[in-house]
């Protein structure tokens, strides 16, 4: 069997959704908030969160969870539009840098200017750059160097924590 690198990734994954399923089963680490000495425009108490958010999205965006690959709707969105934080609504990545990256997860080669941040993320026994919307610091998914040309990465977003506004071109 002829492994890629995008197939172990995707493997690996799975993997990573595999202990997902069971650190929920026992509780995750501290919300984003907590685990981030970094402060953020919008800020809400984890009740409020809760509250303005689904079950889904406050898993993903203030629990650093992951969504199961190939379920999201937004893998299939085609159409001209923006990409934004279901969280804050901040317009995070244009569709005119969407690219199938076969992962599973909707990705992009580049972020809206000053629309992400970024910080290490050592969880799983590995270590990623982890992306963050920022306006609201909500966990929004990893960027990988094996992405298309011009940029060479592929941010890899969970949908869950993603709107889509339809533009005209």
């Amino acid at each position: 069997m002829n492994l890629t690198r995008r197939a172990l990734l995707v493997l690996g994954a799975g993997g990573a959704v595999g202990i997902g399923v069971l650190e929920g089963l026992g509780g995750r680490g501290p919300s984003v908030a907590v685990a981030s000495a970094e402060t953020f425009p919008v800020t809400h108490t984890d009740a409020e969160w809760k509250a303005l958010l689904t079950p889904a999205q406050y898993d993903i965006l203030r629990q650093e969870g992951t969504e199961r690959p190939f379920t999201s709707p937004l893998n299939s969105e085609h159409r001209a539009g923006i990409f934004s934080c279901v969280g804050c609504q901040q317009d995070l990545y244009s569709s005119t840098t969407k690219f199938d990256s076969g992962t599973g997860w909707p990705s992009f080669w580049k972020p809206l200017d000053h629309a992400v941040g970024e910080r290490r993320d050592g969880s799983l026994g590995m270590t990623r750059t982890e992306v963050h919307c920022s306006r609201c610091g909500g966990h929004l998914g990893h960027v990988f160097d094996d992405g298309p040309k011009p940029t060479g990465l592929r941010y890899c977003m969970n949908g869950v924590a993603l709107s889509f506004k339809a533009t005209s071109v």
